[in-house]
């Protein structure tokens, strides 16, 4: 097996690791691993918005209705709004005062509330709605002017659909090199002409021991948590960085913690958070290419495509 070369760096709030084999399109594999790391920063750097000075936070305080936005951002928004759209609005994009208001108005990584505190002080357990008249569906992209038109004060947050797309792009650059891996603060998007298989770790939300361990050959993975950022607000309810659109409200839904398999970032990102936003029971139906589903109950359950019910991937317990 050709030895990789490797970039680990911060990015994103967390760790980002990128992995590249053999020469290509993008070079060397030094100079392959180095270029998509310096691209992961600039997209860091644009679509932050807990940075005043990146395209996204001057997007959002932006007091026109129309603003000129970058290719980039036009396509970010895009993706945004598709996710959106895709999940009938369990992913919507336009939560960042609700994000704000719970507290999330900068990284947070260390010092994270146990999760066992947090869903003993939550509340009851209910899916996630869709919000009406949702602020989404009034953003407008057009990629040819290189504009979004949205009602000024409606703010977009990148989430992890930005972690997706760079991802994705990046897959694209890398491609024809003989294999490559990017992870992006635990989102992973893999690929490459000698098709390496490729192990994905999944572990515990609640003490980080190892639950499954993926073993695939291209696509992505990603993981959506309520246990890596977890705090309590400022009336002491505990709170984390996934939203009820309806409620405007950190969701407890009764699924913890949701890993979906997909062919792109993008796509395993938005049924990652929809798995987890619409709750045990409907949560395997988002999980059509494979994943793994926590509880809050600790219950632990593997999501098979290959065996399926009226379409429905069939779930295995695989700890309790």
């Amino acid at each position: 097996m050709t030895a990789e070369a490797v970039e680990r760096f911060g990015c994103f709030g967390d760790e980002c690791v990128v992995l590249v084999a053999g020469g290509g399109p993008a070079g060397q594999a030094t100079d392959a691993a180095a270029r998509a790391r310096r691209r992961m920063g600039a997209c860091h750097e644009q679509f932050s918005r807990f940075d005043p000075t990146s395209e996204l936070s001057r997007l959002n305080r932006n007091p026109h209705r129309t603003v000129a936005v970058t290719p980039a951002m036009a396509r970010f928004v895009e993706v945004a709004l598709a996710a959106a759209e895709a999940t009938n609005g369990l992913v919507d994009p336009t939560l960042v005062r609700g994000l704000e208001r719970a507290g999330y108005d900068r990284h947070l990584i260390s010092n994270s509330l146990p999760l066992e505190r947090a869903l003993s002080l939550a509340p009851p357990r209910a899916p996630a709605r869709p919000r009406q008249r949702a602020d989404w569906t009034s953003i407008e992209v057009d990629r040819r002017a290189g504009a979004v038109t949205r009602p000024p004060g409606v703010a977009l947050d990148s989430g992890g659909i930005a972690k997706g797309l760079v991802g994705d792009i990046l897959a694209t650059l890398l491609e024809g090199h003989a294999a490559f891996a990017i992870e992006a603060a635990g989102d992973v998007r893999f690929g490459g002409a000698a098709t390496w298989r490729r192990p994905v770790h999944v572990t515990s939300p609640f003490d980080g021991a190892l639950l499954h361990v993926f073993d695939l050959v291209r696509g992505a993975a990603a993981t959506s948590s309520i246990g890596r950022r977890a705090w309590l607000d400022p009336e002491g309810r505990p709170a984390h960085h996934l939203l009820d659109p309806a409620t405007g409200r950190p969701a407890f839904t009764g699924v913890v913690q949701a890993t979906a398999l997909a062919p792109t970032g993008i796509e395993a990102e938005t049924r990652s958070k929809a798995a987890l936003l619409v709750g045990p029971d409907a949560a395997a139906g988002w999980l059509p290419h494979g994943g793994l589903l926590v509880l809050d109950d600790g219950r632990v359950s593997m999501i098979d495509p290959a065996t399926s019910l009226n379409g429905v991937p069939s779930t295995t317990a695989i700890a309790a």
